[in-house]
């Protein structure tokens, strides 16, 4: 995947390039990764029904190959069924893409956010201690520590993308223009910091609300 500096948003504090950006892809050590959660997720009996070998066989197999990673860490990480909404306080609401197609399995179809990384590492860091300070280590905090860990391995002066995937695909035109999630994380960071506990609340449901459908088909099918 390759983009230009000049695609990327920036703030006056942070700068992007020279380009162009080149974000490799790291398959077999992103397989490697989702076998090795594969592996910590699911019980015995889906294990032994979807390897041919061994579990620690797979998993050591399966480390080796992350290990190779000369950065240190993939490019690309990924989820299933949703975005980790803490996930949404590194990137500008304002700055969303959206890109609509005549059918919902288009491949041009998408919605993302680009930042520089800079910006994304200070927005990570802001949101981690506001949420610490008001809800504790584990959780969001867990989550914004582990990603604020994952952008210190990559270049000051590069750029981070959050995108919803294939999850456009199960999602409408509506439901994608309406769609407030990033708008809603960085409120509640706001409404944690000044103690705002009815502005959380409005905002989760929000959350809860278009997050839950997708929660429900991952369950049910």
């Amino acid at each position: 995947m390759t983009i230009s500096p000049a695609e990327v948003p920036t703030s006056d504090a942070a700068r992007v390039g020279p380009g162009p950006l080149v974000c490799p892809l790291d398959l077999r050590a992103r397989s490697a990764a989702a076998l090795v959660g594969f592996l910590a997720s699911s019980p015995p009996v889906l294990q032994d029904a979807a390897l041919g070998i061994a579990p620690e066989t797979v998993r050591t197999r399966a480390s080796a190959v992350m290990a190779e990673l000369a950065a240190g860490a993939v490019h690309v990480i990924s989820t299933t069924w949703t975005v980790p909404l803490p996930w949404f306080a590194l990137v500008d609401p304002a700055q969303r893409r959206v890109v609509l197609a005549s059918a919902q399995d288009d491949p041009e179809r998408q919605v993302s956010w680009r930042v520089a990384m800079a910006d994304a590492r200070r927005r990570v860091a802001r949101a981690l201690k506001v949420v610490k300070t008001a809800l504790g280590e584990d959780g969001p905090a867990k989550v914004l520590a582990d990603t604020g860990r994952w952008l210190e391995h990559f270049h000051p002066h590069s750029a981070v993308e959050l995108d919803y995937g294939g999850l456009v695909q199960l999602l409408n035109d509506k439901d994608l223009l309406e769609d407030s999630s990033a708008a809603d994380v960085n409120a509640i960071v706001d409404a944690l910091e000044t103690g705002d506990a009815e502005e959380v609340a409005l905002r989760y449901e929000s959350l809860r609300e278009f997050w839950g459908e997708l929660a429900r088909r991952e369950r049910h099918g």
